[in-house]
């Protein structure tokens, strides 16, 4: 049976230059390549769960300036569904980005578009119903986050919540939560940094770790840490919406059974990704997840 996800976030045309080292404050160094890619969290992890398999919705919204249907068109591209894609008066959501020769990244984002997203209406609210997982994260305007979750939460669709950017979170929306996805320093802000104080807030934790992997706990006491694949790494750009893509779909797929297994196959996403240069352009078809978790983890416990 296919995955059924909506995604409710951001999209954002990226202007990514590279350049050998990032500038510190105040400082201006010289770039190499100039390069520009669809974007935006909530896209990249729409396009990472349909390359993953998934049948996605993309709720979210365009400007009409030149950039609109651009990013239209790429979710297209992808796969992903466009019913429930606005298009709203002014700009659409920038993303300026620059990566070292480390595949260090610093993002700076425009939102655009994506703050006039301040509302759900019933077909959005019909299309989270019919999921079996809601992925947010935080690149949209907050009520809409929370109106998302509650739709979901109304409706027996699970609520995975990928706190990125950083940022504290309303208890309203942690009662809604039933994965919440999180980076260490995204940890940090949000609840501690340990994945014991984050329990106390969600009942199920994924902790993304990088080149180290992830891990999960949940209320019950289930601790599960997996590594991640060895790689070279090229750009880290969208690694972490590849992972979470991934997650969201082994766990429609799964209905959250078997977490080493779902963890395993994330990471493989992530670790993917990280091989190729971009963002949306670097997210990996299932076929090239498959193929790294199975030469990473086949034959191991």
């Amino acid at each position: 049976m296919t995955a059924q996800v909506v995604v409710v976030g951001s999209t954002n045309l990226d202007l990514v230059v590279t350049t050998a080292q990032l500038p510190g404050p105040g400082e201006t160094v010289l770039g190499e390549d100039f390069r520009t890619v669809p974007g935006g969290k909530g896209a990249n992890q729409a396009v990472a769960a349909a390359r993953a398999g998934a049948d996605c919705v993309f709720v979210g919204a365009v400007g009409t300036d030149e950039f609109g249907p651009r990013l239209r068109d790429s979710l297209v591209a992808a796969g992903v569904g466009v019913d429930r894609l606005r298009t709203v008066p002014g700009a659409s959501g920038v993303a300026l980005i620059a990566v070292d020769r480390d595949a260090e990244n610093f993002i700076v984002v425009a939102p655009g578009a994506n703050s006039a997203l301040t509302d759900l209406d019933a077909d959005d609210r019909a299309a989270i119903a019919a999921a079996d997982v809601l992925l947010l994260q935080l690149e949209v305007p907050m009520p809409t986050v929370v109106a998302a979750a509650a739709a979901a939460r109304a409706a027996g669709t699970t609520v995975v919540l990928n706190a990125a950017p950083a940022a504290p979170l309303p208890a309203d929306l942690l009662d809604l939560v039933d994965v919440l996805v999180v980076n260490e320093h995204e940890a940090a802000v949000v609840g501690g940094g340990e994945i014991e104080a984050l329990l106390a807030l969600v009942p199920r934790v994924v902790l993304t770790l990088g080149a180290r992997g992830a891990a999960y706990a949940d209320r019950s006491g289930v601790r599960v840490d997996v590594p991640a694949p060895r790689i070279e790494a090229v750009d880290t750009t969208a690694a972490g919406d590849a992972f979470t893509g991934a997650l969201a779909v082994g766990w429609a797929e799964r209905g959250g059974e078997d977490i080493t297994a779902v963890l395993r196959w994330a990471c493989a996403a992530g670790a993917a990704c990280a091989q190729r240069p971009g963002a949306s352009s670097a997210l990996p078809d299932r076929a090239t997840i498959d193929a790294l978790h199975d030469a990473t983890y086949r034959g191991t416990p």
